[in-house]
């Protein structure tokens, strides 16, 4: 019954969130906030994750969430690096929640335990993504169906929280035949299924192989179990390698905010506008709003266009002025603080990306 009464509870939420950004184009709809760098893992696609970087301490991380919640954020997404291993998880999502900001969290899934469910659920959670790249383990991913198998049965059976599952296609994936096993398995559990299209070092397209294009008509076939969740005319474009006409938001409706406190574009485009949060304003949010993204048109990175979908039929941007089109190359960043961390499990080797030294 709580879970029942927590899911209706959210669609409340989440209905009346939906219509004040509608009504008001003033505040963030989403912002994706990082409270550790840190992974214990080391997928060969991700550029988002070191293995050095400590934990921002609480109390700073929940000054930002009340700086959040003060230009009216709706919803935050925490990411990483791998945020299950920050210690102090929960306080941060229970923050959230007090400041009427819809709580989210993406996962690689590894440190989640019957306890720590009951824990999210304690903090009043209400949403959680996993990352599945195959069925089987390799040098690219470790985030396996077969290795997460038991953590997705014990969300099934204990979480009160929503659950998506996401899978990938695009470079680096051997087997792109896996994404629909793990999106079947997804809504055998019962929990909603998305879809990455896997981009470059600036979030830009890498297109589709045929195989890849094959199983990426199937899951569209098959949907995401929400009907809402799969942003079909985007990716339609990404897939065969098309531009999208759209209106980035970023900077304004979707924020990044990094360790260290910087707004972002997304986390593909770090420097940009580069502003700390502490000091982020209406006239920020304002200006970014209305300024044209010079990589949109082979953007994909999915939740910042899904946010884009609440303005793309309203006034036009304009060319960006006195800044460059895109920021300077992404560099590892420095830890942030000493602040103990979860135990790591067995790092993998990560294989270089494109540009990168082996």
């Amino acid at each position: 019954m709580t879970s029942t009464w927590r899911r209706a509870h959210r669609v409340v939420r989440g209905a009346a969130q939906i219509a004040r950004a509608l009504v008001s184009t003033r505040h963030p709809i989403l912002v994706q906030i990082v409270p550790i760098r840190r992974c214990n893992l080391a997928c060969a696609y991700c550029n988002e994750y070191d293995s050095v970087s400590q934990p921002v301490p609480l109390d700073i991380m929940l000054r930002r969430v009340d700086k959040l919640a003060e230009l009216g954020t709706a919803m935050i997404t925490v990411s990483g690096g791998e945020p299950l291993m920050h210690p102090d998880l929960e306080a941060i999502i229970r923050r959230m929640r007090e400041r009427g900001i819809i709580a989210s969290v993406i996962t690689n899934g590894y440190y989640l335990s019957k306890e720590r469910i009951e824990r999210l659920n304690a903090a009043r959670l209400d949403y959680l993504q996993i990352s599945v790249d195959n069925v089987e383990p390799d040098e690219v991913s470790l985030k396996s169906l077969r290795l997460l198998e038991p953590k997705l049965r014990w969300l099934a059976e204990h979480a009160e929280f929503d659950v998506n599952i996401n899978s990938v296609l695009g470079a680096g994936i051997k087997n792109p035949e896996d994404a629909l096993v793990v999106a079947r398995r997804a809504r055998e559990l019962g929990f909603t299924s998305t879809l990455g299209i896997l981009h470059d070092g600036q979030g830009q397209l890498d297109p589709l192989g045929p195989r890849a294009m094959a199983v990426y008509r199937a899951l569209r076939a098959f949907g995401s179990g929400d009907g809402i969740r799969l942003s079909g005319g985007f990716q339609d474009n990404l897939a065969e390698g098309r531009p999208n006409n759209w209106r980035c938001r970023a900077g304004a409706r979707y924020l990044y905010v990094d360790e260290h406190g910087t707004v972002h574009y997304c986390s593909q485009m770090r420097g940009t506008p580069g502003v700390p949060l502490e000091s982020y304003t209406q006239a920020d949010l304002d200006r970014e709003y209305a300024t044209e993204k010079s990589c949109a048109p082979m953007c994909t990175i999915g939740c910042v266009q899904r946010v884009a979908q609440f303005d793309n039929w309203r006034s036009p941007q304009r060319a960006p002025t006195g800044r460059p089109e895109r920021p300077p190359a992404l560099a590892t960043p420095a830890p942030v603080a000493t602040v103990p961390v979860a135990t790591v499990p067995t790092r993998v080797s990560r294989v270089p990306q494109r540009g990168e030294m082996a």
